[in-house]
């Protein structure tokens, strides 16, 4: 069955130990919105590189690419298999597009990959090709990315961009009620939601400028470019829906767009 696209938010390496509106939609909610898939390729915010790479593993480790959290965040396993077949047919389907690209043969899950994947489909049963993305490319660029990988889509894999459309550990306000965001963050996810929803790529590509608090929201582009990564993978439906958004620590917004 034809697979959409995702974005989803992975916050905080945290999100997988947490109970919330959002992270009770990834893992209860959201099979009613999509059927089971055959294989999953990830675009993640926390695997830079400046060419394409795509990890053609068998078994992934995980990684824990992060400092200061909870102990027991550091024993948690997701043992995700690889698909090596899939990730050559991906290296080939962008070098055939003009997209400099190689496999990746040694690197484990990042969170951006483990936590929103372990709350999705925690035994780890799914075939994973994790992708990285190049924070220097135009966002057209980042689109057309995205589009090469359309056709995946008809064989029943689901493509997710992780990542985050606000944020800013910088700005993070631990006194917050959960669920509530600054003002800045309102006006911004308001505005980013509407130019989704209608498919503004030129207001999109040039989010930076045109979009109020932009810069603020997200401080690195990185974790914005898994979003339009995502959109382009359905470039040919064009079709949008904000399936849930929850806000924590004022300058975090928990949201999954679904793209067919």
């Amino acid at each position: 069955m034809k697979q959409p696209s995702l974005f989803l938010a992975h916050g905080a390496p945290t999100l997988v130990l947490e109970h919330n509106p959002y992270t009770d939609f990834l893992q209860n909610r959201l099979s009613e919105e999509i059927s089971r898939p055959t294989a999953i390729v990830l675009f993640t915010a926390h695997f830079e590189s400046q060419k394409q790479l795509v990890s053609s593993v068998s078994t992934y480790t995980t990684l824990y690419d992060f400092v200061g959290f909870p102990p027991k965040l550091y024993h948690i396993q997701y043992p995700a298999k690889g698909d090596v077949q899939l990730a050559d047919r991906i290296v080939q389907a962008f070098r055939t597009a003009g997209v400099e690209a190689a496999p990746q043969t040694s690197r484990g899950l990042d969170h951006g990959a483990w936590t929103v994947l372990r709350l999705m489909y925690p035994e780890a049963d799914i075939p994973v090709v994790q992708l990285s993305v190049n924070p220097h490319l135009s966002n057209a660029a980042q689109y057309a990315i995205g589009k090469i990988l359309e056709p995946l889509r008809n064989d029943g894999i689901l493509i997710i961009g992780s990542g985050g459309t606000t944020h800013n550990l910088r700005a993070l306000s631990w006194d917050m009620p959960q669920g509530q965001s600054a003002p800045w963050v309102e006006e911004w996810e308001s505005w980013l939601g509407e130019k989704v929803t209608a498919w503004d790529m030129e207001s999109l590509f040039d989010y930076e400028d045109r979009g109020p608090h932009a810069k603020r929201a997200v401080p690195r582009n990185e974790h914005f470019i898994p979003l339009l990564l995502a959109m382009g993978s359905a470039d040919g439906g064009r079709r949008a829906q904000r399936m849930v958004r929850f806000d924590e620590f004022g300058s975090l917004a928990l949201t999954a767009w679904k793209f067919s």
